[in-house]
């Protein structure tokens, strides 16, 4: 049933109804509350900070910091809309170096909550106190306390949208634990109806990500510290063993601020897909730090989204700091981690600081393998050209081009041609197999079942997935193969048009280049027809108008795309299974040697390319503890 206004004449909105509105973005629920008082407690310089809540927030929220306060004559100010300390002018709100900048928050709240602020500057005699306009001396120690009670007592529709109090609570703790660990330097205490919940003292931001997030993720991680230019990417990922059912362990911030940015999960989450197993989601705490002036915050009522001015040079620094960390992953845990591939950042900026396009492994690819042992054997490709059957001609993909290789020396071989496929020296019959931190997965004493190689290393028994092994082996140095070399590409005898609409016809004619550097060649012939005229050479079979709509949308939201390169892993991958050690294949102490040097050299090798382990350590005291010794 719908009901027919009659006809008003535009009028000016009292003041008190615009900050109701204003408050309808800002305060969506207690916990935004929390989020804007303590941003300006931090703005404050506070040290240390105090959340005290009642009934998950509605009932009582007060937040005590020992910050700088404000001055007497000031405090009407604080109170009104617009009114801040932290910009003045658009050059100014350009370079936000603080996390609050609107001044909106405390005229916000105190229009749907009854607000009592109460502050001392060091050089006051006394506090003052504000509420409902008045300002009264009162007691106080330097520093801020606001005390906002009854939420939305005057506003009781919006107290319905509420959800339990428990609930609500854990959305305020939430906050809290998100700007703790973005402030290791800030002691934080949290209590809810009386009780302590937490509490954090100043710490390294390792100690407080290990308290907050748990010895799980400090027991699995990396540390993460790269510079390029203006960018500095800095924090701790964790190992995929660390990775959860939802991403509830994401924290990522950008100049302090906690942010959940599409651009940035997207970066890191594609550095963590050749080691994630199906729907599992990586742990992390990491920060970006680039100059104000590059990143625009005030794009988002609750300024949890942002704005890159150059967002594809920060994608690629993300998603390549974050994949270098994840390389040094061979299985070295409980040895020494070797030194990652250089970076190479010194040489990677230029355009006066900017990130170039990170070109070496988005467009390295080859029409042949430069290396003769890949173990793959020609009665393995079929007579399509395919291999893998059904499930690669569905990918669309070309296959000619690999039987341009010389027969391989797979595990099937002789050990002799298996050491020489990894290329090192593998323990001879008589040499010392006695384990030693040079070799972190020790030495071989048998094979079980066909499938586990058990080994011995100096911190007790060693239990090795042949199959999930070989298979990363592979996988990696097939697509190692593959960056040696350039891509080749495919012009199309005759293009390939279809239908597209405005923004993806602006995406084609304004990232020319990106889309070359891609292999592809997709240009505009009408303001509603694109044609592909070209496409890279691995992917000549595949459907190229899906192939190009993928890639567009990707250039269009994350300044570059990385279909193809996905394309490509989902092709070696399917090599790297057929071709391992399959299970049951008898292996020789020293075929099961070289497999354990080979895993020590090899980046990723504490997963399969599927995401699945492919080694476990049992310590001597884990053994100690299944047969009750010493109890």
């Amino acid at each position: 049933m719908t009901t027919t206004l009659s006809p008003r004449p535009i009028q000016a909105l009292p003041d008190h109804l615009i900050s109701q509105i204003a408050a309808g973005e800002v305060v969506e629920r207690p916990s935004a509350v929390v989020k804007e008082l303590l941003e300006n407690a931090l703005d404050a310089g506070a040290t240390s900070i105090t959340v005290r809540l009642e009934e998950g927030g509605v009932k009582r929220i007060a937040i005590i910091d020992n910050g700088r306060g404000i001055p007497a004559d000031q405090l009407p100010l604080a109170v009104q809309r617009h009114a801040t300390s932290k910009i003045s002018s658009l050059e100014e709100l350009e370079n936000v170096a603080t996390l609050g900048f609107r001044g909106e928050a405390l005229a916000s709240i105190s229009s749907v909550a009854i607000l009592t602020l109460t502050t001392r500057t060091a050089e006051a005699p006394h506090a003052w106190q504000i509420e409902s306009g008045k300002i009264t001396p009162a007691s106080g120690a330097q520093g801020t306390t606001v005390d906002v009670q009854d939420l939305y007592y005057n506003t009781p529709a919006r107290r319905k949208f509420l959800k339990s109090e428990q609930t609500e609570f854990g959305h305020c703790a939430e906050v809290v634990r998100r700007i703790a660990l973005a402030r290791p330097d800030v002691s934080f205490s949290l209590s809810h109806n009386g009780k302590t919940v937490d509490h954090w003292n100043v710490s390294a931001i390792d100690k407080r990500s290990a308290t907050i997030l748990g010895d799980g993720f400090a027991n699995a991680r990396l540390a993460v510290d790269e510079c390029a230019g203006p960018l500095r990417l800095h924090g701790f990922i964790g190992l995929p063993t660390a990775s959860k059912g939802r991403a509830d362990a994401q924290y990522f911030y950008v100049n302090g601020r906690f942010v959940r940015d599409k651009l940035l999960t997207h970066a890191v989450r594609a550095a963590y897909q050749d080691v994630l197993h199906g729907d599992r989601y990586p742990s992390y705490v990491i920060a970006l730090d680039l100059d104000p002036a590059l990143v625009d915050v005030n794009v988002h009522p609750s300024k949890i989204e942002v704005r890159f001015r150059d967002s594809r040079a920060v994608h690629q620094f993300v998603f390549h700091a974050v994949n270098r960390a994840l390389a040094q992953t061979s299985a070295t845990a409980f040895g020494t981690v070797p030194a990652p591939a250089t970076a190479g950042l010194g040489e990677a900026t230029s355009n006066n600081g900017r990130m170039p396009w990170i070109s070496g492994e988005q467009t390295s690819f080859s029409a042949q393998f430069a290396s003769p042992a890949f173990g793959i054997k020609d009665s393995d490709l079929n007579q399509s050209g395919s291999y893998g059957g059904n499930a690669g001609n569905s990918a669309g993909y070309d296959y000619s081009f690999m039987q341009q290789r010389a027969q391989g020396a797979g595990v099937a071989q002789s050990a002799e041609s298996y050491g020489a496929f990894f290329g090192g020296k593998t323990a001879q019959a008589g040499e010392s197999n006695l384990p030693n931190d040079d070799h972190p997965l020790g030495f071989a004493l048998a094979q079980l079942h066909g499938i586990y190689v058990l080994a011995q290393n100096s911190k007790g028994l060693v239990l090795v997935d042949m199959h999930a092994a070989h298979e990363r082996i592979l996988y990696e140095q097939l697509k190692n193969a593959l960056d040696e070399n350039a891509m080749p590409v495919q012009s199309l005898l005759i293009p390939m048009t279809f239908h597209a609409d405005g923004i993806e016809v602006g995406t084609a004619e304004e990232n020319q280049d990106i889309l070359k550097s891609l292999g592809f060649d997709i240009a505009a012939i009408s303001p509603t027809t694109l044609a592909v005229r070209a496409v890279p050479a691995l992917l000549k079979n595949a459907d190229a108008q899906s192939l190009a709509r993928d890639v567009l949308r990707e250039v269009r939201e994350f300044g570059g795309s990385r279909v193809l390169i996905d394309r490509r892993n989902e092709l070696l991958g399917t090599l790297a299974c057929h071709t391992a050690v399959r299970a049951n294949r008898s292996l020789t102490i020293v075929e099961m040697n070289a497999l354990l040097r080979q895993m020590e050299q090899t980046e990723r090798a504490d997963q399969c390319n599927h995401g699945r382990p492919t080694w476990v350590q049992l310590g001597l005291n884990d053994l100690d503890r299944m047969f009750m010794r010493g109890q």
